[in-house]
């Protein structure tokens, strides 16, 4: 996930591989992921999208790309060197494009393409093309060890981050706007693919 808007404060990428289902251009669109819901429950959208949808991403602050961009139905069809270079690809995007934050989905996915073995959830250290980076649960129905609820809970984490005077607050007037005064820096989010 990457989230973006009008001002292009924030962006986030796929879990690489799995993002997109092998028959459709649209992310997270297998039946079996929990990607839309968990976007709504955890407050970065006012209702649940669908995959169809996600055109509406740019309007509430959000962008989405992959990591790798051949679509599969699992991330484990992938090999080690197309998250590699998917990486490299998605750290010149970011510089190019200049989001202030980073989501990448999947931490296996992250550890893989940057070669951050020891990775877990949650912020990181790294920082990629000036946008600070934070690893979110893959939300496959593969990855049974989280519910919608507790992945909720971690991209809540994440929109606390960007949103720190409060973490249920918007404006009105731009949905997209991030309250860390990521707007004013003129940093955009990543565009799809």
């Amino acid at each position: 996930m990457l989230p973006w808007a009008r001002r292009w404060t924030r962006s986030a990428a796929s879990p690489a591989a799995a993002s997109t289902s092998p028959a459709s251009t649209h992310h997270f669109a297998h039946p079996g992921n929990r990607f839309w819901p968990v976007l709504h429950r955890s407050g970065f959208t006012p209702s649940q999208l669908k995959p169809s949808q996600q055109d509406q991403l740019p309007g509430y602050g959000l962008g989405i790309t992959n990591v790798v961009a051949r679509p599969t139905a699992r991330a484990d069809e992938l090999e080690a060197e197309e998250f590699r270079v998917g990486g490299r690809v998605l750290s010149a995007k970011v510089e190019r494009l200049g989001p202030t934050w980073l989501a990448v989905v999947g931490v296996t996915a992250y550890r893989t393409a940057f070669g951050e073995r020891r990775a877990r959830i949650g912020p990181q250290e790294r920082v990629i093309g000036g946008a600070r980076v934070w690893v979110l649960p893959n939300p496959s129905g593969l990855n049974a060890r989280w519910t919608v609820d507790t992945m909720a809970e971690e991209y809540a984490r994440l929109r606390s981050a960007v949103y720190p005077a409060s973490s249920s607050e918007q404006r009105d007037d731009d949905p997209g706007t991030a309250h860390d005064g990521g707007s004013r820096s003129g940093r955009r989010p990543l565009p799809g693919g």
